[in-house]
Parts: structure tokens; C-alpha cells; sequence
């Protein structure tokens, strides 16, 4: 059996975090602008079909080095009107080419960014008011948002609570100062505990902390500082992200050297410690990253099975559309992917001109359905059921990750054991075919680990 050294080194590889299958640098079969909306004619066909919404607000006053979102770095709010206003206009224009769409139930409403709350009270008001009083919206509905801190009101909150939002997610990622300088991210613990505090006043019964491990100059000791100190305000989620170190994307990630991060066996002690400190402390590990106390939601449908992933993460409701809409957002029909441009001038460009701004996108085959049936199963279940065609394969190339007790076989049923549980994205590439056929000679994916 191999220590823990010898795995993190082992499995201390690039691997897609699999919000998607197939992953964004595989995707190849672009759909037209027809066959995407024939997809969603499809799938919203049935009268009891639902919908996930994501609203993409790319606006961040600063730009945190660490970030590997689509953002748009400004102080200049004036921009924020004419944005909103071209969301509407997508969004108008899918109601006019999918008559139906706003007719099925909205189960699922997400804020993500760049940071959300960069909106005016007034503006996010203009934003939600006409979509949500068009649309069918379910009795349970989950609306949630991401907050930075730094740039959130409590009168925003509020008037997002007016509008059903009772979860939110705090961009937090160490509590360090000397962590928060080097990723130019300077937050006082008193500002998260004051949102924190305000938002749960306000009715947020759910709120999620993003830490991350593997930052700069992180340490065990400033680590474990960071985590009493999150465990002080007893979020009811903690998503707990590996770092993913991508200069060759996102050039910001230079502004530091790669000497000032932890690596390997120094960076996993970071994550066992973590870890050790959640588990002792009444969470429950959900997933991939995520751990959740047992009265949240989160927990409750992993106990139940129903736990769902999506390009938004981890999410206790699963609906047959997701709609993304916003400069970069991805759209998801199951057997299909749309996702709009990036550049933001572009974006709204193109939809003055026409309603629509596709980047890219991907039609799912056969095989690329299964795949990702099977992937969704083991990242949500912790295990899944390997077909007969293509089992023996998934065994062979998982016979290393068994040998190290990683995951196990209950007859054709793939199990991931605890041991294994920090190594869930290496196990879901055992059942990416893509990746293991068109291996990339170049940089695309973050570690493992």
C-alpha cells in the first residue's frame, strides 16, 4: 500500500473538475443558433419540465490575482445600466423564439459573477422584477447569490430577500493578511462576520463560505487561524477549492511567484488539515471540495441521493434547463451546451445587433450522454455502475487507484472509499473517454490536488 506521500505524487495530475461532461476544451460539435433553440423546444416539450437561471454579473471594482472567473475589473459604475439592460434583451429574445419557456417552473436562481452585489440596489431590482414576474416561479424555489464582502451592502441583501433569495455564498478564501495581500484581496474578518451575520437576520437560512488552500505564503498554522475563525461563524456550507494555478489563462496568477505557493505534500497537509478540523467540527463532507453541517439542505440531498452538479456546483434541485444568461454564461439542455461570448464589448454587441452572442457550444453524442450520465453519478453518489461495453476498460484503467484502495468494485459497481474521497477528480477521468483519447500535449486542466 502506498503512503501518503507516494499518492499525492502519484495523483498529483491534471484533471478537469467536471461541472460538465465533456469538459469546455473538448467541446467540438458547435450547434447554430436553430438547433440550440430545437434543443430547448425538446426539452422544455413536456408540461412539467423546470428551470435553473444564471445570471452572470462579470463587474469586480478589483482584481483579485487568484481569480479564475470571467470579470470585467472597473470602478466605473455606469456600466452597470446598459448591462443590465442587454440581459433583459437576451432574455427577451429567448421568450420570443421559446413562447413556452417562461411557462415552466423556475426552481433554481443564481447570482454569480465577478461579483453580483457590484449592482445598485435600484439595478438588481430592474434586473429581477421583469424576469421574475414573467415567469412561472415554484412554491420551494432555491435563489441564491454570490457576495464579495468587501462590495455587499445588507440593503442589497434585503432587497434580494424581497425577491425569494435565502442562500448566499461569501467569497472568503483565508483570513490571513499576508495571504490577502499577496492576492490582492485585503478583508477584514469583521466585514465577513458583519455579512455573515446581517444576511442570516435577514432571512438567509443558508450561507456558504469559498475557502481556498494552496494560496501564497499559506501555511498549516495559518491554515488552522483561518479555519477557527470560519468555524466561529458556523457557516452552514464550507466549499473548500483547491487553487487552481493557471497563469498560462489567466495572467493575473503572475503577479505572484509559483515559490510562494505550497506544493505537493505540503499543499494536501493543507487540505487534510482543513479536513480533520470540518469533520471534527459537525460537517459532513458532500462531493467534490464541499462539506455542509447536517441541517442544511446540501446534506439532506446527498443523504437522499438527490444531489445535483452543474456548471454553478453543487445543487440540491435538478432541473432539465439550465439557462445562463450574461456575457460568458453557459446554458446547459442536457444534450447540449451554448455558451456566450466572453469579451464583454462583444457580448453586448452582438446582442444589440440580434438577440444572441454565442461563443461556442456542444452537440452531445451517444457515448458522450453515457459518460456523462455515469460522471454526474460518482461526483454526487460517490459511486455508479460501469456497463458491461466499457467496463473492463474503466477497471483497467482504474487497477492503480484499487491497488492504493482508493475506490473498490462491488460487481460492476464503481465505490469510492473514503481514502479515496480527495481523489474523486482522478477516478471521474477513468470514465472520461475524451480525455483519455485526446490526452492534451499542453497545459489545460489545474492539478489534482
Amino acid at each position: 500500500m502506498s503512503s501518503k506521500s507516494d499518492l499525492i505524487r502519484k495523483y498529483d495530475v491534471p484533471a478537469p473538475r467536471y461541472t460538465s461532461y465533456p469538459t469546455v476544451p473538448y467541446w467540438e460539435d458547435n450547434p447554430t443558433r436553430e438547433e440550440w433553440i430545437d434543443a430547448l423546444h425538446r426539452r422544455l416539450l413536456p408540461d412539467d419540465s423546470s428551470v435553473a437561471l444564471y445570471l452572470h454579473i462579470p463587474f469586480c471594482e478589483t482584481l483579485c490575482s487568484f481569480c479564475g472567473c470571467n470579470t470585467s475589473i472597473t470602478k466605473n459604475h455606469s456600466v452597470e445600466d446598459p448591462y443590465v439592460e442587454t440581459v433583459l434583451q437576451e432574455f427577451r429574445k429567448y421568450q420570443e423564439e421559446l413562447p413556452e419557456l417562461t411557462k415552466r417552473e423556475l426552481r433554481e436562481l443564481h447570482l454569480g459573477g465577478g461579483s453580483p452585489t457590484y449592482l445598485s440596489e435600484s439595478n438588481m431590482e430592474s434586473l429581477l422584477k421583469p424576469i421574475l414576474d414573467s415567469w412561472k416561479v415554484s412554491d420551494s424555489p432555491e435563489f441564491s447569490l454570490e457576495v464579495d464582502p468587501r462590495r455587499t451592502r445588507l440593503s442589497q441583501l434585503e432587497v434580494l430577500a424581497k425577491y425569494g433569495f435565502t442562500r448566499i455564498s461569501l467569497g472568503v478564501q483565508d483570513f490571513d493578511p499576508e495571504v490577502q495581500r499577496l492576492v490582492n484581496r485585503i478583508q477584514p474578518y469583521e466585514l465577513t462576520a458583519g455579512i455573515t451575520e446581517g444576511a442570516r437576520k435577514l432571512g438567509y437560512h443558508s450561507v456558504n463560505f469559498d475557502l481556498i488552500y494552496g494560496l501564497p505564503k499559506q501555511t498549516k498554522e495559518s491554515m488552522k487561524e483561518t479555519i477557527r475563525k470560519t468555524l466561529e461563524l458556523r457557516p452552514d456550507r464550507i466549499a473548500f477549492y483547491s487553487y487552481a494555478h493557471v497563469p498560462w489563462i489567466k495572467a493575473a496568477q503572475r503577479l505572484f511567484t509559483e515559490d510562494d505557493l505550497p506544493k505537493g505534500e505540503e499543499k494536501r497537509e493543507l487540505y487534510e488539515l482543513g479536513r480533520e478540523l470540518f469533520l471534527d467540527a459537525g460537517y459532513k463532507e458532500i462531493g467534490m471540495d464541499h462539506f455542509a453541517l447536517e441541517s442544511d439542505s446540501l446534506y439532506t440531498a446527498y443523504q437522499n441521493g438527490n444531489l445535483h452538479r452543474n456548471f454553478m456546483g453543487y445543487t440540491t434541485k435538478s432541473t432539465d434547463l439550465l439557462l445562463g444568461l450574461g456575457v460568458s454564461a453557459i446554458s446547459d439542455s442536457w444534450d447540449c451546451f451554448y455558451q456566450n461570448e466572453k469579451i464583454l464589448k462583444k457580448y453586448q454587441r452582438r446582442i444589440s445587433e440580434n438577440g444572441q452572442a454565442i461563443l461556442r457550444g456542444h452537440k452531445l453524442n451517444s457515448e458522450d450522454l453515457l459518460q456523462r450520465e455515469l460522471i454526474l453519478k460518482l461526483s454526487t453518489l460517490g459511486k455508479v455502475e460501469v456497463p458491461d461495453p466499457i467496463f473492463e476498460e474503466v477497471r483497467l484503467y482504474l487497477a492503480t487507484m484499487e491497488d492504493d484502495n482508493l475506490i473498490e468494485w462491488k460487481g460492476k459497481t464503481l465505490v469510492l472509499t473514503d481514502l479515496g474521497k480527495p481523489f474523486l477528480r482522478n477516478a471521474c477521468t477513468g470514465l472520461d473517454m475524451r480525455l483519455r483519447r485526446k490526452s492534451p500535449e499542453t497545459k489545460v486542466f489545474s492539478q489534482s490536488i
